[in-house]
């Protein structure tokens, strides 16, 4: 797998509409604060070292850390964590995804039916002190 660094897209411009018109006069929910003040918060850029040159592309790493980060802020299931990233208009804003677009595909099963539970308490280890670090800086 290979990672081909690109910046973020900017939100697509019906769904900043939405964004905007549905929090006008009341507080953003975290992806979308994540999002205004901290921009591309994890550039692939800098995960691009810890890629192999050769092979398919894989999913954007900083994307996928944010996703990650926004999980363990929620405290999601992966599942429901791949909903949000599918229905959550706030979530699809932050990721700069557009309204039919998906970044996890089979997130949470991965297609294999493995058990993922000793890979996420070692995201957890990693990722829970940044979400609690914007549970509380952020907003």
């Amino acid at each position: 797998m290979s990672v081909q660094p690109q910046s973020w897209p900017e939100p697509a411009p019906e769904i900043m509409a939405a964004v905007r018109a549905a929090y006008r006069r009341r507080e953003p929910p975290l992806p979308v604060t994540v999002r205004d003040r901290l921009g591309e918060l994890f550039p692939d850029a800098e995960f691009a070292p810890r890629f192999g040159v050769r092979g398919r592309p894989g999913w954007s790493p900083g994307r996928l850390a944010l996703v990650t980060v926004l999980q363990m802020a929620e405290d999601l299931t992966d599942r429901q964590a791949a909903e949000a990233v599918r229905d959550k208009i706030s979530w699809k804003f932050a990721l700069g995804l557009d309204l039919d677009e998906t970044l996890l595909a089979n997130f949470g099963s991965c297609g294999t039916g493995q058990d993922l539970s000793g890979s996420r308490r070692r995201n957890e280890r990693h990722f829970r002190p940044l979400a609690s670090m914007f549970r509380t800086a952020v907003l």
